[in-house]
């Protein structure tokens, strides 16, 4: 039976990384020894300070609706935040908290977007960007790229990917999901070619700012010339492991933000009282509270990255940050392993829970159809237990 539900809603591909927890889930309520590498969360609790300021802040009965945009003193932390780390120079009014980095790039994607636009998204992408764009009735314009290039792309692709239509570029960096990071140099030489197109704005989305080993990321809005035409984006859900508080924002021009608050005025209104409290005690907190996690994600790196190249038919890199990695497994399309026919990334996914009951995702979701991607944000005999099992299914 059909139902009458809308064309947007029908031209919406469901999350794959939603799509493959689910179903790990489904196999272990069944009884399946499941190990989960696809959800892109860390496996951490929310450090102890955090949750005392929300403790406490429950206990001076924050429990009102908060203001859409967010309360003033979070709004003002985080112009603290974006000067301290990221020499950016925003001000309360230029500032817009969300439930989550993800409603922050939805709200940006429904005010500046309008059907027909096109938004260049440089591959290997976050799944929901193209999903965003669909919504908003744009066309999404993937520049490719490979293992071969550590997953970048050069300013002459960015270019030519370049119409008369295009509206946005999306950059994501530290990468979910390859764990690619810009340099400073290779963020101002696309900059030069942006500045020749003035109707192009660029959302910088920033969550894995934190999560970064050899190479420091850089603001894309610090460029001078590209301030005025930049949205960055930000959140808390990576790096001081609060996924579940639903803590996103974002830093504009001003123009832009009031947009955006209109926009979540009429969605959800402003975000939880209490997880808002919280945040400014995280945004605030030095850097070294949390690199305890970045130090023992880039031990788990280390481990993963040396346990696939053990394995034949894996390409891998060396991610720079945020926690997955995102190996080139089309040496085993078109191969028939244990019975079961590899075609595809999806198909190589869909093998390795099944026969070797590890959950990952695959790229043909990020806009990579050769790759999967391998979270490690799971425990070190977890890692090692599963990149075992994988080892043996495919040999």
């Amino acid at each position: 039976m059909s139902h009458p539900l809308s064309d947007r809603i029908n031209s919406l591909p469901v999350s794959e990384t939603l799509a493959m927890a689910a179903k790990a889930r489904e196999l272990r309520a069944e009884g399946k020894d499941i190990i989960g590498l696809s959800l892109g969360e860390p496996d951490f609790n929310t450090p102890d300070f955090i949750k005392d300021a929300a403790i406490e802040a429950i206990h001076q009965n924050y429990n009102s609706y908060s203001p859409v945009d967010g309360y003033v003193e979070l709004k003002e932390a985080i112009c603290t935040k974006f000067k301290r780390d990221n020499d950016l120079t925003y001000k309360p009014s230029q500032i817009v908290v969300s439930t989550g980095a993800k409603q922050s790039i939805a709200n940006v994607a429904q005010v500046l977007l309008n059907p027909g636009d096109e938004v260049i998204l440089p591959a290997p992408y976050w799944v929901s960007y193209s999903a965003i764009a669909t919504l908003c009735e744009a066309t999404s314009i993937e520049i490719p790229s490979t293992i071969e290039t550590n997953f970048k792309i050069t300013p002459e692709q960015l270019e030519a990917a370049i119409t008369p239509k295009t509206k946005m570029v999306f950059f994501n960096s530290p990468n979910n999901p390859s764990g690619t990071i810009y340099t400073e140099a290779e963020y101002r030489a696309f900059a030069e070619v942006l500045e020749k197109y003035p109707r192009i704005f660029i959302l910088s989305d920033e969550i894995y700012e934190h999560i970064n080993y050899d190479v420091k990321p850089f603001s894309f809005a610090a460029i001078e010339s590209m301030y005025e035409r930049t949205i960055t984006v930000n959140g808390l859900a990576k790096a001081f492991a609060m996924t579940g508080w639903r803590i996103g924002y974002l830093g504009a021009p001003e123009w832009i933000a009031k947009a955006c608050t209109k926009m979540q005025g009429q969605i959800t209104s402003g975000t939880n009282c209490i997880a808002q409290r919280a945040a400014i005690t995280a945004v605030l907190a030095p850097i070294e509270k949390i690199q305890f996690m970045v130090k023992e994600f880039k031990t788990r790196r280390n481990i993963i990255v040396d346990l696939l190249n053990e394995i034949p038919g894996f390409k891998v890199n060396i991610p720079d940050g945020a926690f997955y990695v995102f190996p080139d497994v089309s040496a085993f399309f078109g191969k028939t392993i244990d019975g079961f026919s590899i075609n595809n990334a999806g198909d190589f996914s869909m093998f390795l829970l099944e026969k070797a009951n590890v959950a990952t995702v695959s790229g043909e979701a990020f806009g990579a159809a050769n790759c999967i991607r391998i979270s490690y944000a799971a425990s070190e005999s977890q890692i090692r237990e599963a990149l075992k099992r994988i080892k043996a299914a495919v040999s």
